[in-house]
């Protein structure tokens, strides 16, 4: 009893620091875009410049919906019609969000690729509090005298319209790490989609056999993908992604841990009837 309330813990404590992370990325967010869109946010950019922040508080409620069915509720629970339904309405909102993001990702690697050659020979002399160059993706600093000294004599690009500069290896670091945003965020719709299928064999007690392991399998890829991109991040020292990626992995980790012990539940709940 003591270890299962500690294991809880330990699982709620994992979905809030989930929640905080929401509200890191609207910040790195709302900075990032003061930079990318410096005439302020168009509303048909807004999934562009807040994509994080957009994707994060739709993937927490959908994680929570996750943790309801496969941990909190009962099956007959679930088999209520209201409360069905309701489940199902909200978790259909979060995907089309979640899939509008997705396209925020594919937007702002795009974004990136937008940038063209800046002859210039002595950046310094550029300094006016406007023109910021590239951290790391989403991350820029505004040029001054003390950081312009380590641009000076490279090849260097410009966002086209925008006040935003990067070298060749910083640009082609970003548009890397924005297309592995891209990937992450195709793997978790991925692991969404088979949770969904699962979900739904398993209250029609079908989830078991050939339909059992073609899911483990596919779900194996979809989580290697989803690790490699996490230890990419990790080198790349975007901490924040990387942090964030590996709370989302150990998150679903549990949502399986959930859905094993409720196969485990309902084999039991058979085999005693078939006795």
């Amino acid at each position: 009893m003591f270890w299962e309330k500690l294991y809880v813990l330990f699982k709620y404590a994992i979905y809030a620091l989930l929640i905080l992370n929401t509200y890191l990325f609207f910040q790195e967010d709302w900075a990032a875009s003061s930079h990318t869109f410096q005439n302020g946010v168009p509303l048909s950019d807004v999934i562009s410049a807040f994509t994080a922040t957009i994707d994060t508080f739709n993937w927490v409620i959908l994680l929570l919906l996750f943790e309801l069915e496969t941990w909190v509720l009962s099956d007959e629970a679930l088999e209520n019609n209201f409360l069905k339904w309701g489940l199902m309405g909200t978790r259909g909102v979060c995907y089309c969000i979640i899939v509008y993001a997705f396209y925020g990702y594919i937007s702002k690697m795009m974004l990136f690729y937008g940038f063209v050659s800046f002859p210039v020979t002595d950046i310094c002399s550029m300094i006016d509090g406007q023109l910021a160059k590239i951290d790391i993706i989403d991350e820029y600093s505004i040029l001054n005298a003390e950081n312009c000294l380590s641009l000076q004599g490279m090849e260097l690009f410009k966002l086209t319209g925008q006040n935003l500069i990067a070298d060749a290896d910083k640009l082609i670091a970003t548009q890397r790490l924005a297309w592995v945003d891209v990937i992450n965020a195709g793997a978790w719709i991925g692991v969404v989609i088979i949770l969904e299928i699962d979900v739904w064999f398993q209250l029609k007690g079908m989830l078991k056999g050939t339909l059992l392991q073609v899911s483990k399998n596919i779900k194996f890829v979809l989580y290697s993908t989803l690790i490699i991109c996490a230890v990419y991040w990790g080198l790349l020292g975007d901490l924040l992604d990387f942090w964030d990626a590996f709370l989302w992995i150990l998150a679903f980790a549990f949502i399986e841990m959930n859905l094993f012990q409720w196969q485990q539940e309902t084999k039991e709940i058979t085999e005693k009837s078939e006795q």
